[in-house]
């Protein structure tokens, strides 16, 4: 499943252009015309809200200061403004990143994808040391997995591909997005590569435990996920 991202913008122009596009990404989207509504739907987690400065009737600085409050997520402003002084006041009230319009579509998921990617690095900070399904035991702190209290050898991918997705538990991840993920820009790796790492985990998995358990799960036409 993609991440879920917001837009917050009066202008419908931008919102039945960025809707769309944001959705031909995988990403799944909904929008707010003004502040009070984007407020309104705060109930719901959103990973993204791409927010405008200059809504009709809360301006995007107090709506970001608000969505603070309950959600912890990037917040992206999106403006008609390059002011200085307004991009200084977007980051003191919490928003990540500042785009001046009119934007390209490419720069701006560039800058998403940078801004997903840290925060899913910040959540992993915060995990607890320990994560224990089953046999299998993961060290956060110590970057290691034992099964049935034996430590196993995994590869730094391969962990690094255990740690994501069991710090989610039933949070599907594409393999595009574990390959953005854990993969550099410039690696001579391609996408191919995390069916492979998928099925070597689950050999050395399945080979150290004594029952036939799935932990990795493919839920098919969309990605993997730990657990149920």
């Amino acid at each position: 499943m993609g991440e879920q991202i917001l837009i917050v913008d009066d202008n419908e122009d931008i919102i039945s252009f960025l809707k769309p596009a944001l959705e031909i990404e995988g990403y799944i989207v909904d929008y707010a015309l003004n502040g009070k509504e984007a407020l309104s739907k705060m109930k719901e987690k959103f990973d993204v809200v791409l927010l405008d400065v200059g809504l009709p009737d809360i301006d995007g600085f107090t709506v970001c200061e608000k969505i603070k409050q309950i959600n912890s997520c990037p917040i992206i402003f999106l403006t008609a403004k390059g002011l200085e002084q307004e991009r200084v006041k977007g980051f003191l009230v919490g928003g990540v990143d500042y785009i001046v319009k009119p934007f390209s579509l490419k720069e701006l998921l560039l800058r998403l994808k940078v801004h997903i990617k840290k925060q899913v690095q910040s959540d992993q900070k915060h995990v607890r040391k320990f994560i224990k399904l089953g046999e299998v035991e993961i060290d956060i702190l110590a970057k290691s997995i034992k099964i049935n209290d034996q430590l196993i050898d995994f590869t730094k991918k391969e962990y690094e591909i255990i740690e994501l997705l069991s710090i989610h538990p039933g949070q599907v991840f594409s393999k595009e997005q574990i390959f953005e993920l854990i993969w550099e820009d410039t690696s001579d790796s391609d996408i191919n590569t995390i069916t492979e790492h998928i099925r070597r985990i689950r050999s050395k998995i399945s080979a150290n435990t004594s029952f036939d358990n799935c932990y990795i799960k493919t839920v098919w036409g969309v990605g993997y996920k730990w657990g149920d």
